[in-house]
């Protein structure tokens, strides 16, 4: 009955929000052991903390203590107008620097999926990897720069669209890239909720937002892990380790031959061992 109780507990979770630097409020939501190691999810582009459910709802990780939030301009996070507010990479990573600080999460695992590498990347650059434990890039945009991303210009041109159905079409598209084995009629409806509600400033700036992984990885002396799926239709998976790899040899790398751009979601059981097996090695390490 304790064991019963405590799991609901862990299940329950809770919701919070903290304030970024320029006044923009994240929301955050954690779950899973609280005393247990930390994890911090970030999700990509027109996704949300709902993305992750897959980790977050595993008996394998109910060991650790997760922490997910909406990153600016998505999900329950706020949404400025102002385009600065996403072109600026640097407030991202002054959202993920606030996250951490108000969890108080002590080396935590740091995943990004997609967009949430950039985020990464812009994190050591301003801030190090002194706070952090260990870093797993998941699909992760390294340099948002046409040798690393595979080029669907239509798409793009319709996600900065200010017709309706025009957007929308290509919002649906998008998703559909991400996978190269598509998920359930309901995890999919989910997605195209969570993309809807993505501030449409946001998405027609991210394409120049400004990444600085030159500064960002080569900072990182804690393990990293690459983690991508090998038939990625969005990021070209092996020019993308590669890059990284020249930015910081040490970083390791591992391909899902089978999976798209998004193996934590097409793999599920093998990308939850992974990220397990990644998590002990870095206390093993330390």
């Amino acid at each position: 009955m304790i064991m019963f109780s405590a799991s609901a507990a862990y299940a329950a979770g809770k919701n919070y929000s903290v304030e970024s630097t320029d006044g923009v409020e994240i929301a955050v939501q954690e779950i899973g052991d609280p005393d247990g190691k930390p994890i911090v999810f970030i999700h990509g582009l027109l996704g949300s903390r709902l993305n992750w459910e897959e980790q977050t709802s595993s008996p394998e990780l109910q060991q650790y203590r997760m922490i997910t939030y909406d990153l600016r301009g998505h999900g329950q996070s706020d949404k400025p107008d102002d385009a600065e507010a996403y072109r600026d990479g640097r407030r991202w990573a002054d959202d993920l620097a606030a996250v951490l600080k108000a969890s108080d999460a002590k080396e935590p695992i740091v995943v990004g999926w997609s967009l949430g590498g950039v985020v990464i990347s812009n994190y050591l650059a301003a801030y190090g990897d002194e706070q952090v434990g260990g870093i797993v890039y998941v699909d992760g945009v390294i340099e948002l720069s046409s040798a690393l991303i595979t080029p669907h210009p239509e798409v793009y041109a319709g996600l900065a669209s200010d017709d309706l159905k025009t957007h929308l079409d290509a919002v649906r598209t998008f998703l559909a890239l991400c996978f190269q084995k598509q998920p359930d009629a309901a995890t999919f409806e989910r997605l195209l909720s969570n993309a809807a509600m993505a501030s449409w400033v946001m998405t027609k700036t991210v394409p120049s937002m400004t990444v600085d992984v030159a500064d960002g990885i080569p900072k990182a002396r804690v393990p990293v892990l690459l983690l991508y799926g090998g038939k990625d239709n969005l990021v070209m998976t092996g020019a993308s380790i590669a890059r990284a790899k020249e930015l910081n040899p040490n970083v390791q790398s591992k391909v899902y031959p089978d999976s798209g751009h998004a193996p934590f979601l097409e793999e599920v059981p093998r990308f939850n061992r992974d990220l397990v097996e990644f998590a002990k090695s870095t206390q093993v390490a330390k």
